[in-house]
């Protein structure tokens, strides 16, 4: 399968602070990847190297590509709306229609009108007249109505209520994604987009420390509520992350089977935010890739 975005051994310094680690991704077409990290972990700095918006030391290709090079053909079939993105407040929504429709081939019209159906935006309203959450809305209305084969979203819910955010991502399923299109959204709240992934990247301090598919992830990562007679035995298998239980401790295993664990207590699938703390919490951190 073609690789829509390639990074290898992507370093990134501000100063004295290494900002990214190493880092090497592999992303084919077709893919939702969620970007996930806690605040400073590198999510933003790693996709504006990606798009080309800050430069990194290693080797970089996005649609066969070099966005350090070729940005501005590699736009065209690109989306990118990051969480600071910003609006002319003076401008209204008519002429912000316009304004894209006139400058960017692959907008459309329609598409854009219909995402802001669902919204109480007026097309007479004035960028400044808008809400936080609207002006959001607006904006991704924009990005969303782009023929884009790789679409990529940082943060993108920030400033909406848990409806709109429910809206957004139910229109990124119906009427975005696609089996030719690609996707990446950073976020560092993962219970929020784990129904939507086929794949996750979990960073922090600048490295990868999981990159899995959502399909092997399942079969992957258990969770054991083990007694107080147990729990000894629990920790002898090495878990990634130990916790309090309501009742007992509760601890995450990676790579273990739930016939090794049934008989310490109660085992069940962990979800990907418990995976996340455990991996930058926890004994877990070092970058491996399990496909």
């Amino acid at each position: 399968m073609t690789a829509i975005v390639t990074a290898k051994n992507i370093n990134k310094r501000f100063g004295r602070h290494q900002i990214l680690r190493g880092i090497n991704l592999d992303i084919p077409a077709g893919k939702i990847v969620g970007l996930v990290g806690p605040n400073g972990a590198g999510k933003t700095t790693l996709l504006q190297a990606l798009l080309g918006l800050s430069v990194a030391a290693g080797d970089i290709s996005v649609m066969g590509r070099d966005p350090r090079k070729e940005r501005a053909a590699m736009l065209e079939d690109v989306c990118f709306i990051a969480d600071t993105a910003t609006l002319p407040r003076w401008i209204s929504v008519e002429q912000l229609l316009e304004y894209v429709a006139g400058i960017h081939p692959k907008f459309s019209r329609q598409r854009a009108e219909k995402f802001l159906a669902d919204t109480k935006i007026r097309h007479s309203a004035k960028v400044r007249q808008l809400s936080k959450g609207m002006v959001t809305q607006l904006h991704l209305a924009l990005v969303m109505a782009i023929d884009a084969k790789l679409l990529v979203l940082d943060e993108p819910t920030l400033g909406l209520d848990i409806v709109y955010r429910r809206r957004f991502y139910d229109a990124l399923l119906n009427d975005f994604y696609d089996q030719d299109r690609t996707i990446i959204i950073t976020t560092h709240q993962v219970e929020e987009i784990e129904h939507l992934l086929t794949d996750v990247l979990f960073i922090h301090d600048g490295e990868i420390v999981l990159d899995q598919t959502l399909e092997s992830f399942e079969g992957r990562f258990l969770k054991l509520i083990a007694g107080q007679d147990t729990q000894q035995q629990a920790r002898s298998l090495h878990p990634i992350m130990e916790s309090r239980a309501l009742a007992g401790r509760e601890f995450i295993f990676e790579g273990r089977s739930v016939d090794e664990l049934m008989a310490l207590g109660e085992v069940s699938m962990a979800s990907l935010a418990e995976v996340f703390v455990a991996k930058v919490t926890g004994v877990g951190g070092a970058a491996e890739k399990h496909s």
